[in-house]
Protein backbone atom coordinates (compact mmCIF):
# COMPACT_ATOMS: atom_id res chain seq x y z
CA UNK A 1 0.00 0.00 0.00
CA UNK A 2 1.49 3.43 -0.91
CA UNK A 3 2.66 5.94 2.05
CA UNK A 4 0.77 8.66 2.46
CA UNK A 5 2.45 12.12 1.97
CA UNK A 6 1.04 15.89 2.39
CA UNK A 7 1.90 18.96 -0.19
CA UNK A 8 0.93 22.24 1.44
CA UNK A 9 0.49 24.57 -0.96
CA UNK A 10 2.48 27.86 1.07
CA UNK A 11 3.08 30.00 -2.27
CA UNK A 12 0.68 32.40 -2.58
CA UNK A 13 1.19 36.57 -3.15
CA UNK A 14 -1.25 37.34 -0.25
CA UNK A 15 -2.69 39.93 -2.17
CA UNK A 16 -5.66 40.22 -0.38
CA UNK A 17 -3.60 41.02 2.95
CA UNK A 18 -1.25 43.88 1.51
CA UNK A 19 0.56 45.73 2.61
CA UNK A 20 1.44 42.90 5.52
CA UNK A 21 0.63 40.49 2.70
CA UNK A 22 4.39 41.59 0.68
CA UNK A 23 6.65 40.82 4.34
CA UNK A 24 4.48 37.93 5.96
CA UNK A 25 3.27 35.06 3.91
CA UNK A 26 -0.08 34.21 4.37
CA UNK A 27 0.51 30.51 5.77
CA UNK A 28 2.34 32.49 8.74
CA UNK A 29 -0.10 34.76 10.04
CA UNK A 30 -1.15 33.80 13.44
CA UNK A 31 -4.05 32.06 14.27
CA UNK A 32 -3.79 33.31 18.15
CA UNK A 33 -0.28 32.39 19.64
CA UNK A 34 0.79 29.39 16.36
CA UNK A 35 0.73 30.39 12.81
CA UNK A 36 -1.77 29.01 10.50
CA UNK A 37 1.35 26.36 8.93
CA UNK A 38 1.24 24.59 12.17
CA UNK A 39 -2.34 23.81 12.22
CA UNK A 40 -2.66 22.45 9.00
CA UNK A 41 0.84 20.61 9.63
CA UNK A 42 -0.76 19.16 12.73
CA UNK A 43 -4.23 17.67 10.95
CA UNK A 44 -1.63 16.27 8.03
CA UNK A 45 0.36 14.08 10.45
CA UNK A 46 -3.69 13.14 12.64
CA UNK A 47 -4.34 11.94 8.97
CA UNK A 48 -1.08 9.95 8.98
CA UNK A 49 1.81 12.00 6.30
CA UNK A 50 4.68 11.47 7.74
CA UNK A 51 6.65 13.29 4.78
CA UNK A 52 5.33 17.03 4.43
CA UNK A 53 6.29 19.16 1.51
CA UNK A 54 5.83 22.60 1.83
CA UNK A 55 5.38 24.90 -1.41
CA UNK A 56 6.88 28.71 -0.96
CA UNK A 57 7.23 31.62 -2.75
CA UNK A 58 10.93 32.15 -3.27
CA UNK A 59 12.57 34.32 -0.83
CA UNK A 60 11.28 35.81 2.37
CA UNK A 61 8.15 33.02 2.43
CA UNK A 62 10.76 30.32 1.80
CA UNK A 63 12.92 31.92 4.87
CA UNK A 64 10.27 32.39 7.53
CA UNK A 65 8.38 28.85 6.45
CA UNK A 66 12.04 26.92 6.65
CA UNK A 67 12.73 29.32 10.06
CA UNK A 68 9.64 28.06 11.52
CA UNK A 69 9.78 24.61 10.70
CA UNK A 70 13.52 23.72 12.36
CA UNK A 71 15.34 24.47 15.25
CA UNK A 72 17.15 27.39 16.28
CA UNK A 73 19.59 26.47 18.90
CA UNK A 74 20.47 30.02 19.59
CA UNK A 75 17.07 30.93 20.36
CA UNK A 76 16.36 28.12 22.63
CA UNK A 77 19.54 29.23 24.78
CA UNK A 78 18.51 32.26 24.62
CA UNK A 79 14.86 31.62 26.24
CA UNK A 80 16.36 29.05 28.24
CA UNK A 81 18.86 31.38 29.94
CA UNK A 82 15.80 33.83 30.76
CA UNK A 83 14.07 31.02 32.57
CA UNK A 84 11.16 30.93 29.74
CA UNK A 85 11.20 27.35 28.97
CA UNK A 86 7.74 27.35 28.72
CA UNK A 87 7.67 30.18 26.06
CA UNK A 88 9.87 27.90 24.16
CA UNK A 89 8.00 24.59 24.89
CA UNK A 90 5.41 24.81 21.88
CA UNK A 91 8.20 25.01 18.99
CA UNK A 92 9.67 22.63 20.95
CA UNK A 93 8.17 19.77 20.12
CA UNK A 94 7.46 19.28 16.36
CA UNK A 95 4.74 16.87 15.25
CA UNK A 96 6.39 13.62 13.94
CA UNK A 97 7.11 14.37 10.27
CA UNK A 98 10.02 15.33 7.87
CA UNK A 99 9.79 18.15 5.99
CA UNK A 100 10.83 19.28 2.95
CA UNK A 101 10.65 22.73 1.11
CA UNK A 102 9.83 23.41 -2.51
CA UNK A 103 10.30 26.72 -4.04
CA UNK A 104 7.37 27.11 -6.61
CA UNK A 105 8.98 29.47 -9.56
CA UNK A 106 7.80 33.32 -10.11
CA UNK A 107 9.96 34.15 -13.19
CA UNK A 108 7.79 31.55 -15.17
CA UNK A 109 4.46 33.75 -15.45
CA UNK A 110 2.68 30.58 -14.38
CA UNK A 111 0.36 30.74 -10.91
CA UNK A 112 -2.72 28.71 -9.37
CA UNK A 113 -3.76 26.15 -7.30
CA UNK A 114 -2.68 23.37 -9.20
CA UNK A 115 1.26 24.67 -9.71
CA UNK A 116 2.15 22.79 -5.99
CA UNK A 117 1.45 19.07 -7.12
CA UNK A 118 3.15 19.66 -10.38
CA UNK A 119 6.13 21.14 -8.34
CA UNK A 120 6.30 18.15 -5.86
CA UNK A 121 5.33 15.78 -8.42
CA UNK A 122 8.91 14.18 -8.37
CA UNK A 123 9.15 14.44 -4.26
CA UNK A 124 5.54 12.80 -4.35
CA UNK A 125 6.79 9.80 -6.23
CA UNK A 126 4.42 6.39 -6.58
CA UNK A 127 3.06 7.80 -2.90
CA UNK A 128 -0.82 8.90 -2.13
CA UNK A 129 -0.63 12.36 -0.92
CA UNK A 130 -2.86 15.29 0.23
CA UNK A 131 -3.16 18.12 -1.60
CA UNK A 132 -4.42 21.30 1.52
CA UNK A 133 -4.13 24.87 1.30
CA UNK A 134 -1.69 26.27 3.87
CA UNK A 135 -3.51 30.04 4.14
CA UNK A 136 -6.92 28.49 5.52
CA UNK A 137 -8.19 26.84 8.72
CA UNK A 138 -10.36 23.41 9.36
CA UNK A 139 -10.98 23.69 12.89
CA UNK A 140 -12.40 21.28 15.27
CA UNK A 141 -13.31 22.07 18.79
CA UNK A 142 -13.54 18.40 19.94
CA UNK A 143 -10.10 17.48 19.48
CA UNK A 144 -11.11 15.64 15.94
CA UNK A 145 -9.27 15.88 12.64
CA UNK A 146 -11.47 16.35 9.41
CA UNK A 147 -8.30 15.10 7.52
CA UNK A 148 -7.98 12.01 9.63
CA UNK A 149 -11.49 11.34 8.59
CA UNK A 150 -11.06 12.06 5.23
CA UNK A 151 -8.58 9.48 4.93
CA UNK A 152 -10.56 7.11 7.04
CA UNK A 153 -13.49 7.43 5.01
CA UNK A 154 -11.32 6.83 1.77
CA UNK A 155 -10.17 3.72 3.21
CA UNK A 156 -13.84 2.81 4.01
CA UNK A 157 -15.17 3.35 0.44
CA UNK A 158 -11.99 1.83 -1.67
CA UNK A 159 -12.10 4.85 -3.91
CA UNK A 160 -9.17 6.69 -5.88
CA UNK A 161 -9.12 9.53 -4.30
CA UNK A 162 -11.52 11.60 -1.74
CA UNK A 163 -12.58 15.61 -1.89
CA UNK A 164 -13.61 17.30 1.41
CA UNK A 165 -16.37 19.83 1.52
CA UNK A 166 -18.31 22.31 3.05
CA UNK A 167 -21.63 23.90 3.32
CA UNK A 168 -22.57 27.35 2.73
CA UNK A 169 -25.77 28.53 1.44
CA UNK A 170 -26.48 28.68 -2.04
CA UNK A 171 -29.05 31.75 -2.10
CA UNK A 172 -25.80 34.08 -3.65
CA UNK A 173 -22.94 33.58 -5.57
CA UNK A 174 -19.96 31.49 -3.41
CA UNK A 175 -16.34 32.17 -4.55
CA UNK A 176 -15.50 28.58 -4.13
CA UNK A 177 -15.60 25.91 -6.03
CA UNK A 178 -18.76 23.85 -5.98
CA UNK A 179 -18.87 20.07 -5.73
CA UNK A 180 -21.57 18.13 -7.59
CA UNK A 181 -21.71 14.72 -7.06
CA UNK A 182 -22.67 11.95 -9.21
CA UNK A 183 -26.26 10.61 -9.72
CA UNK A 184 -26.28 8.25 -6.47
CA UNK A 185 -25.72 4.80 -7.46
CA UNK A 186 -24.52 3.27 -4.38
CA UNK A 187 -23.53 3.86 -0.63
CA UNK A 188 -21.28 6.88 -1.19
CA UNK A 189 -21.30 9.97 -2.56
CA UNK A 190 -19.01 10.65 -5.47
CA UNK A 191 -17.31 13.48 -7.22
CA UNK A 192 -19.19 14.33 -10.53
CA UNK A 193 -17.40 18.03 -10.98
CA UNK A 194 -15.76 20.86 -8.84
CA UNK A 195 -17.43 24.07 -10.87
CA UNK A 196 -18.28 27.72 -10.57
CA UNK A 197 -21.36 28.99 -8.94
CA UNK A 198 -24.27 29.25 -10.80
CA UNK A 199 -27.66 31.53 -10.51
CA UNK A 200 -29.39 28.31 -11.47
CA UNK A 201 -27.94 26.73 -7.50
CA UNK A 202 -30.02 29.63 -6.10
CA UNK A 203 -32.99 26.93 -6.28
CA UNK A 204 -31.29 24.93 -3.64
CA UNK A 205 -30.82 25.98 0.16
CA UNK A 206 -27.10 24.46 0.52
CA UNK A 207 -24.32 23.88 -1.29
CA UNK A 208 -21.20 21.80 -1.22
CA UNK A 209 -17.66 23.97 -1.30
CA UNK A 210 -14.56 23.08 -2.10
CA UNK A 211 -12.51 23.59 0.64
CA UNK A 212 -8.73 22.90 -0.74
CA UNK A 213 -8.45 19.35 1.12
CA UNK A 214 -8.13 16.33 -1.10
CA UNK A 215 -6.48 12.98 -0.84
CA UNK A 216 -5.03 11.60 -4.56
CA UNK A 217 -3.09 8.87 -5.25
CA UNK A 218 0.01 9.61 -7.43
CA UNK A 219 -2.09 8.39 -10.89
CA UNK A 220 -3.48 12.08 -10.45
CA UNK A 221 -0.41 13.45 -11.24
CA UNK A 222 -0.90 13.67 -15.04
CA UNK A 223 -4.04 15.32 -14.65
CA UNK A 224 -2.54 18.20 -13.04
CA UNK A 225 0.10 18.71 -15.75
CA UNK A 226 -2.54 18.84 -18.35
CA UNK A 227 -4.78 21.50 -16.61
CA UNK A 228 -5.30 24.61 -19.00
CA UNK A 229 -5.19 27.78 -18.20
CA UNK A 230 -8.63 28.97 -17.21
CA UNK A 231 -10.24 32.15 -18.51
CA UNK A 232 -8.24 34.16 -15.82
CA UNK A 233 -5.01 32.97 -16.96
CA UNK A 234 -5.23 30.32 -13.42
CA UNK A 235 -3.73 27.04 -13.30
CA UNK A 236 -7.02 25.12 -11.62
CA UNK A 237 -6.62 21.98 -9.04
CA UNK A 238 -10.12 21.38 -9.35
CA UNK A 239 -10.30 21.38 -13.04
CA UNK A 240 -7.51 18.34 -12.54
CA UNK A 241 -9.52 16.92 -9.62
CA UNK A 242 -12.60 17.25 -11.94
CA UNK A 243 -10.77 15.78 -14.68
CA UNK A 244 -9.87 12.88 -12.60
CA UNK A 245 -13.13 12.37 -11.40
CA UNK A 246 -14.36 11.22 -15.06
CA UNK A 247 -12.23 8.31 -14.69
CA UNK A 248 -12.07 7.22 -10.73
CA UNK A 249 -14.19 7.30 -8.13
CA UNK A 250 -13.41 10.31 -5.49
CA UNK A 251 -15.42 10.40 -2.55
CA UNK A 252 -17.29 13.41 -1.21
CA UNK A 253 -16.32 13.44 2.65
CA UNK A 254 -18.18 16.44 4.31
CA UNK A 255 -16.26 17.97 7.43
CA UNK A 256 -17.45 18.20 11.08
CA UNK A 257 -15.35 21.36 11.89
CA UNK A 258 -15.36 24.37 10.64
CA UNK A 259 -13.64 26.20 7.81
CA UNK A 260 -11.99 29.54 7.95
CA UNK A 261 -10.80 31.18 4.76
CA UNK A 262 -7.81 33.10 5.90
CA UNK A 263 -6.66 34.35 2.84
CA UNK A 264 -8.61 37.32 3.59
CA UNK A 265 -8.43 39.62 7.09
CA UNK A 266 -12.15 38.56 8.01
CA UNK A 267 -11.78 35.10 7.72
CA UNK A 268 -8.80 35.25 9.88
CA UNK A 269 -10.46 37.50 12.32
CA UNK A 270 -13.27 34.75 12.89
CA UNK A 271 -11.02 32.12 13.00
CA UNK A 272 -9.28 33.73 16.05
CA UNK A 273 -11.93 35.13 17.83
CA UNK A 274 -13.21 31.05 17.74
CA UNK A 275 -10.11 29.89 19.16
CA UNK A 276 -9.54 32.67 21.89
CA UNK A 277 -12.87 31.19 23.13
CA UNK A 278 -11.93 27.44 23.38
CA UNK A 279 -9.58 25.47 25.06
CA UNK A 280 -6.96 26.18 22.09
CA UNK A 281 -5.73 29.26 23.24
Amino acid sequence: MPALKAVIAAAGVGSRWFPVGKTTPKCMLPAWNKPLLAYTVADCVAAGARQIAVITAPGECTRQVRHFLTEDPELKSYFTARGWQDKYQPIDQPPAAEFTIIEQPRDNGLYGTALPPICAADWIGEDDFLLVSGDDLLLRLDLGSDLADLAAARRTAQSAGAIAVASRPSDRPIRYGIVHPRPCTGPHQLLDEVRGWLPADRQRRTAHIDISRTLLPASALPYFTAVELAANGELRATDAITAFARHNDMLIHPILGTFYDCGSPEGLHAANTVISGSWMA
